[in-house]
């Protein structure tokens, strides 16, 4: 029997969205937001373009691309993209888990596309990406935040591409290498990697892309609904994302994305943010190494997550029960981490296989991986051993 810990981790966050917090936060970070003040009076705009240029520069962004906050998280800023961008082309999208397989269902069944190539795989493995055809728009998920498993690079998008490439990248920005290149649309929600607050999307344009939003927003056959409608009077013009919002963004909100994106440069920057992601990687699969019950669902290093990090379950008396049995199981084990206030919200994804999902993204502490895992191993042991007499 495993000894129970007596360590506990400082902050037992490890949800994958919302995400822990920066290391440090308080609340007196907000002290100073523009609250009480509208986000288009000379100083909201101030601090809107203040947050859109710390990002751009983190990301070292080309200067030719644009970045701006829209509405309803990450959802809101790929549908954006979806309802304003395709059309004209045929459209490859890839699906491997809950929400890359959501964008397929709303391609077909919203917006009703005539020509869609649809190439999905199960959890824990990716589909054959390189069935994407360079005439065709593109439509994928960088990281899989529900099962854990990652692109490990662009090269399968041709740089002479005809089409304009959608990349839902919400859990993988800030964390993981982009080649902005290849790529025309790019969405996230702060509440990931930086740790920041949810209901606000952000979207990230190529100037091909803001050509596609241009010349084919005004064309497009299905209702667009108005915070979808970025361009004025058939432009996309300057400020309108940067600073002159759609709708109404929450001050507190964006003040706390800027204090998200001081500590980022505090930290190194992008490079500090992926190396610290990388670091909490190394830690889970040390610990997976040693360990004869737990082990990625991911099947290939290659395209193992480095911030939503997905667990199965190998041990053969948990295999053995049924899906219910399963699900109760993994369950016990998560809820005596939470009941000693060890780790919150770490059960796997509703709709994704029954095991265990843990937050590694930069706003961890590679020292509380390191806790938890004992931990882990110790609530494994107790709920055997009501199973296994």
């Amino acid at each position: 029997m495993v000894e129970k810990p007596t360590v506990k981790t400082k902050c037992p966050n490890f949800s994958s969205g919302p995400c822990a917090k920066r290391p440090g936060w308080t609340v007196d970070v907000l002290k100073n937001a523009l609250v009480g003040r509208s986000h288009r009076s000379k100083e909201g705009k101030e601090r809107l373009r203040e947050v859109s240029t710390r990002m751009k520069k983190i990301l070292g962004l080309p200067e030719d691309y644009r970045i701006g906050i829209v509405a309803g998280s990450d959802t809101g800023a790929v549908e954006l993209a979806m309802w304003t961008m395709l059309g004209p082309k045929p459209v490859d999208v890839f699906g491997f888990e809950s929400f890359s397989k959501g964008w397929i269902k709303d391609i077909t069944e919203q917006l009703k596309l005539p020509n869609v190539n649809k190439y999905t795989a199960d959890y824990g493995k990716l589909p054959d990406l390189s069935k994407a055809d360079p005439k065709h728009d593109i439509v994928f998920t960088l990281n899989g935040t529900t099962s854990g498993v990652k692109v490990p690079n662009l090269d399968w998008i041709k740089d002479d591409r005809e089409g304009i490439v959608i990349c839902d990248a919400t859990s993988g920005i800030f964390a993981m290498d982009l080649d902005y290149k290849k790529l025309d649309a790019i969405t996230f929600s702060w509440q990931k990697v930086l740790g920041g607050e949810a209901a606000h999307g952000v979207i990230i344009l190529s100037p091909r892309g803001v050509k596609r939003i241009e010349e084919n927003e005004p064309k497009v056959t299905w209702p667009l609904p108005k915070i979808f409608r970025l361009n004025a009077e058939g432009k996309l013009k300057p400020g309108e994302l940067e600073y002159s919002t759609i709708n109404t963004p929450s001050m507190l909100c964006v003040e706390d994305a800027i204090d998200a994106l001081k500590w980022a440069e505090s930290i190194g920057g992008l490079r500090g943010m992926i190396s610290r992601t990388q670091e909490n990687l190394k830690v889970m699969e040390e610990w997976v190494s040693k360990s004869d019950w737990i082990d990625f669902l991911a099947e290939s290093k290659e395209t193992r997550s480095t911030t939503s990090v997905c667990f199965k379950i190998k041990a053969e008396w948990f295999v053995k029960l049924s899906d219910e049995e399963k699900a109760k199981a993994a369950k016990k084990i998560t809820g005596l981490l939470e009941k000693e206030g060890v780790a919150y919200d770490i059960n796997s994804y509703a709709k994704a296989p029954i095991g265990i999902r843990i937050w590694c993204g930069a706003t961890i502490e590679k020292s509380d991986l390191e806790i938890l895992t004992k931990w882990l191993d110790w609530a494994y042991e107790t709920v055997k051993a009501e199973y296994v007499k």
